[in-house]
């Protein structure tokens, strides 16, 4: 497994697996399951596009309580989307975490354990991030990144699908991930990441910050640790959009945004709130479109794909 990260000193190297497979342990997993295609509908395309397009896609929602998304809130229900994302570019397509896996559709508690009686996965099989690709016209070989904020469940779906993809993460959350904390262990799948003859990338935290992706500005990593201790999230530059912020799980909700709730999990509140600080400030010197990462409401207000885009 070809594997590339940072050093202490922001320098990018090649290391042997081998490390990282004697850190982690292997696994032997099931094989995933065949998707079936779906024909994109061009005909639902009404605009042309400027060649770098942002789709913004869904895995279903999650079922839960408030106190579980937003910290000592309350038991009411509470229903969260679970967004995820495709960027188009001119040097190669990048996907977004990809939502939950599809497996949360074919047995959500064979899959995701005792973690369904506080999120629920509410998802088709035809949800999974694969087969949304296809809707417009992004077929597996196509995608040359996959970029993970973080490797909690509702994130992984798109790891291991995308055959000619890289996929890159914090090194601090890929680490954490084999061996989480007792509180964090539910969030974590392992079938969904520990997959034999990936290519991986690692960042190096505030060493590797601002990482941009394809040199031009587009796509832009932020390292955002708290909800996990390797969040990342993104700052994508669009050419008639402009900046569009995703948090992802560094704020959930609008709540967390403005400072009137933590998220209902963090391994550390102080870096939580330093991240969304760090943010907000990001947000106010370039004047970027806010996309937290499971509001309801602040996610209703976005074109949605497969029938629409930001570019």
């Amino acid at each position: 497994m070809k594997i590339v990260e940072f050093d202490d000193k922001g320098q990018q190297v090649e290391v042997d697996s081998a490390a990282v497979s004697s850190k982690s342990g292997t696994s032997n997993l099931a094989p995933r399951p065949v998707f079936s295609s779906h024909a994109p509908d061009p005909a639902r395309r009404t605009r042309r596009s400027s060649g770098i397009e942002l789709h913004m896609f869904q895995t279903g929602t999650l079922r839960t309580k408030v106190k579980y998304i937003k910290m000592n809130q309350g038991d009411d229900d509470f229903e969260i989307p679970v967004p995820w994302f495709l960027i188009k570019h001119p040097m190669g397509n990048v996907v977004i975490d990809g939502g939950n896996a599809v497996e949360a559709a074919i047995d959500k508690r064979g899959h995701w354990g005792a973690v369904v009686d506080a999120y629920d996965p509410v998802m088709n099989i035809a949800d999974n991030c694969v087969d949304q690709c296809r809707l417009v016209g992004v077929e597996p070989n196509d995608v040359r990144y996959v970029l993970q904020s973080h490797l909690h469940l509702d994130h992984t779906g798109a790891i291991g699908h995308f055959p000619k993809a890289q996929h890159i993460v914090q090194r601090a959350e890929y680490e954490y991930a084999f061996n989480p904390q007792w509180f964090a262990e539910g969030a974590y799948i392992r079938a969904d990441f520990d997959r034999p003859g990936l290519d991986w990338k690692f960042l190096g935290g505030e060493y590797s910050d601002n990482f941009d992706l394809f040199g031009d500005g587009t796509i832009r990593t932020i390292f955002t640790p708290g909800h996990s201790t390797g969040h990342m999230s993104f700052l994508i530059t669009l050419p008639n959009t402009g900046p569009v912020l995703l948090t992802i799980d560094a704020a959930y909700t609008l709540d967390h945004w403005n400072n009137k709730a933590l998220p209902g999990l963090v391994v550390s509140s102080s870096d939580a709130a330093n991240s969304v600080a760090k943010l907000r400030r990001i947000a106010d010197d370039t004047n970027a479109m806010l996309v937290t990462g499971h509001d309801p409401d602040n996610w209703e207000t976005f074109q949605k794909a497969p029938y629409d885009f930001y570019d």
